[in-house]
């Protein structure tokens, strides 16, 4: 059976549905798929797509989100392939899709990321899963915005997300919302990943910076550092997966986040 879908970049693409083999080229969108259920049907994942983590080893790794295998990805003639277009190259994605349809996903926040779940589990043959998914994690998230509200959550708030140089997490950015959602405004005027030392930031009078475990592994001994500049701030390491992953993952994000918001409060 043939079928036409529409990506979030507006391109129709035809496909043998459902599909059978699967390539999925973005670590948050594979995990989806896995928990969605399609172990046997994905045959390729990128080498960044570590959960779950029992079933990583035993899948192709195509190479990196920003430089794929695209011989060998032609070599498993995938009948569907999933990919990002913040976190896949342009140039590569123009390569694969004159060969195999490719969806592409576009998201910037929690609603985008909700559609996205819905639309897959359309495009692969799993659409109560994907509502299921959708519930908790809308669910979810509605209480972490009532409590944000209850307890009176509401501080100046910088994410960083790589050192040497630092860079932050700017303005329509899913990471962006997500602060948002927790009750954290973020202070960072620039849009996506800008690029500030820290002199710049003490003007914008922050009171809460978080160091994130991806892309950058920030640690404890980062947390000295960034206090001797800002003795004022709480700085805090979390989990970038549950800022920045916008699959599945959401569901654990969101008992994550309630942790967040008790450590924020009692702060």
């Amino acid at each position: 059976m043939r079928k036409s879908f529409t990506d979030q970049m507006g391109r129709t693409i035809t496909i043998n549905y459902p599909p059978k083999k699967i390539v999925s080229l973005v670590p948050s969108q594979s995990e989806l798929l896995f928990d969605l259920g399609l172990t046997n049907e994905i045959i390729g994942i990128t080498k960044f797509c570590i959960h779950p983590i029992e079933k990583f080893a035993g899948c192709t790794k195509v190479g990196g989100t920003k430089k794929l295998k695209l011989n060998l990805i032609r070599e498993l003639q995938p009948d569907l392939i999933i990919g990002n277009k913040e976190e896949n190259t342009q140039s590569e994605i123009e390569a694969l899709m004159q060969d195999f349809p490719v969806w592409m996903s576009d998201i910037t926040n929690l609603e985008d990321a909700l559609h996205t779940i819905h639309q897959i589990g359309e495009l692969v043959d799993r659409s109560p899963e994907a509502a299921y998914l959708n519930h908790l994690i809308n669910t979810g998230f509605t209480d972490l915005q009532t409590l944000a509200l209850s307890k009176n959550i509401n501080k100046r708030a910088a994410y960083l997300i790589w050192k040497d140089p630092y860079m932050f997490a700017g303005q329509h950015t899913f990471i962006d919302d997500i602060l948002r959602k927790i009750g954290l405004t973020n202070v960072v005027k620039q849009s996506r990943y800008p690029s500030m030392d820290l002199e710049e930031l003490k003007a914008e009078n922050c009171e809460l910076i978080l160091l994130s475990s991806e892309p950058y592994p920030f640690k404890e001994k980062h947390i000295e550092e960034i206090e001797a500049a800002f003795p004022h701030s709480k700085v805090m390491l979390v989990d970038g997966e549950m800022f920045s992953w916008y699959g599945s993952r959401l569901v654990k994000a969101v008992e994550y986040l309630f942790y967040l918001q008790d450590k924020l409060v009692i702060s």
